[in-house]
Formats: C-alpha cells, sequence, structure tokens
C-alpha cells in the first residue's frame, strides 16, 4: 500500500505566509490524522539547512519527527530567491542547492525537489537555447552532486515557471539522462500544463489526450507524485495576475482521478509516497482533512 504525506508548505507560503502554523502543531495534527509523513518545505522558518546548520540539529529533527510516528517523503528546497536561467553564474544557487542537499541527506530524505526559479516570462528577454543550456549545464552538476549523496532529484514543472511546455519537459528530460533525475508529477499542474496551457509564452500548446497522453510521454521518468485537483485556474498573486496553479482541495475541481491516478499507479517511481499539495490554498489547513479522506480512498482503489 502506498504511504500518504502532505507538503509542509501550504502551510508556510502564499496565504500563510505572514502566520505560518508552527511546526510542532503540523507534526501533530497530521499523526492525528493518519498520515504516514510530511514533505518537508523548507521555507518561512521551517526546517531548513540555515536553521539546522549541525548534524545534531538535523538528528534531534529526525527525532522528532519519528516521535510523532511519521516519516520524511522528500524535501520542497527553498530556492526561490536564487538566480539560474536569468545569470551566466550560477554558482550562489549550485551553493545554495549543494547545502539543501546535505542537509536533506543528514535527515535521511531520498527525494529533493527543484524547479526552473524564473517565470515563463523570461523567455521574452532571453533567447531559449542559451536558457536551456543554463538550465542544463547547472542541473547537471546537481544532479550528479545528489547521486553522490545517495538522492534522486525530481523537477516539478509547473505553469509558473520556465520550460512549461509538454515539449519543454521532455527536451530537459532528454538532455538529463540521470538515474537519478526525473519529473515531480502533480496532477493540478498535470492538467494546467497539457489541458490548459497556462502562462505558456508563444504559441500555446497542449495535448489532446489532456493529462493521461503527457503521462504516456513522460512515463519511465515521473519520480514523484503529487496528488490534488484543478479547476483549470492558477492562484493569483498580491497584483491579481496568474501565477500557478491554484491546488483546490479534491472534489472542487475537475479532475477525474479514476482516470488519472490508475495511470500513475503504474508508474514505476522507486518508492511508495502519494503526496497531498495545497500549496497556495487560502484554507489549506482546515482542508487537510478532507484531503487526507479522499487520498485514502484513491490508496484503498489504486495504491
Amino acid at each position: 500500500m502506498k504511504r500518504t504525506s502532505i507538503g509542509t508548505w501550504a502551510y508556510n507560503v502564499g496565504p500563510y505566509g505572514e502566520h505560518p502554523i508552527p511546526f510542532a502543531t503540523v507534526l501533530a495534527t497530521l499523526r492525528e490524522l493518519g498520515f504516514d509523513g510530511l514533505e518537508l518545505g523548507g521555507f518561512n522558518g521551517y526546517p531548513n539547512p540555515q536553521n539546522h546548520p549541525t548534524k545534531e540539529d538535523r538528528a534531534r529533527l529526525k527525532e522528532q519527527v519519528a516521535g510523532h510516528g511519521l516519516a520524511f517523503s522528500g524535501f520542497a528546497q527553498d530556492l526561490w530567491s536564487e538566480h539560474l536561467l536569468d545569470t551566466d553564474d550560477p554558482s550562489h544557487y549550485v551553493a545554495s542547492f549543494e547545502a539543501n542537499c546535505d542537509f536533506a541527506a543528514d535527515l535521511g530524505i531520498k527525494g529533493i525537489r527543484v524547479d526552473a526559479v524564473q517565470p515563463p516570462t523570461i523567455h521574452r528577454s532571453v533567447d531559449y537555447d542559451t536558457l536551456l543550456q543554463r538550465l542544463i549545464s547547472t542541473w547537471d552538476h546537481c544532479i550528479r552532486y545528489a547521486a553522490d549523496k545517495g538522492l534522486y532529484v525530481c523537477w516539478e514543472f509547473e505553469p509558473g515557471f520556465a520550460f512549461n511546455k509538454p515539449s519543454d519537459v521532455l527536451r530537459v528530460l532528454d538532455a538529463l539522462p540521470h538515474e537519478n533525475f526525473g519529473v515531480l508529477y502533480d496532477t493540478c499542474h498535470g492538467q494546467m500544463v497539457a489541458v490548459v496551457g497556462a502562462r505558456q509564452e508563444g504559441k500555446k500548446e497542449t495535448l489532446k489526450g489532456g493529462q493521461l497522453e503527457l503521462i504516456s510521454k513522460l512515463s519511465g521518468r515521473i519520480n514523484h507524485i503529487h496528488l490534488i485537483d484543478s479547476d483549470n485556474t492558477c492562484h493569483k498573486d498580491a497584483a491579481g495576475n496568474d501565477e500557478t496553479s491554484a491546488h483546490p482541495p479534491f472534489g472542487e475541481g475537475v479532475l477525474d482521478f479514476d482516470a488519472i491516478v490508475p495511470a500513475l499507479a503504474r508508474e514505476k517511481v522507486g518508492h511508495d509516497w502519494w503526496t497531498v499539495d495545497l500549496c497556495f490554498w487560502p484554507d489549506a489547513w482546515n482542508a487537510t482533512a478532507k484531503c487526507k479522506a479522499a487520498l485514502d480512498e484513491l490508496v484503498r482503489k489504486y495504491g
């Protein structure tokens, strides 16, 4: 059976940015709801390499999480302030990535998340081949570093970042054929990329077969899974502009999980975690119990 977790970034970024749910409260509540683990988001005061700098700090964190009967399903590192595509010198990004890898390895976490950092509007100011080369050369080093630490790297493609068309995802995967590198397939992002074509620069690119076609194209390179609904809209930033996928709770969108989840369940991702992602949902804390019940039902049917 699949183990269940939820991304903790839902409780300390976006609508919760000014008033994060205390991390200890998150642990206690997730255990009370029957989650098997948590996907740690190292943002905004939650555990990260800076506030847990020593191996002793990290050992205590491991004990704290285990004391609640929970395990780590992965680590979403805070690289959103870094320069990846908008620079010819990614040395600071690389150093931050390596520090996060060391942190994850010390905690026994096996998977670490990346995204393209810069928004898709960067395609307006820098030519495609230059951006692609910057991404590939930097990630090639990072993926190799992670492999040396025993970690896999999962790329969460989504509307809010560059390289957000289906062909972009395939092109990056073809250029980085490392065994420990693949895509994090988020069902909400999959909808917005393959069906809606949200925030795509230039000619919009969608797939006639929707998410099932996208999953088929990515088959064998999916190494992490996030499950959540989609209402075909983006979350809005402070100025009211589309940012990234909205991540509504199960049952508040349009996705046919009875079609999508069996396709994902057939993927050999290398571990047994299914993770809920409520990123930027305005009432994520109160929606958590509902999402756990929906996830349990999907695990019962397909996991």
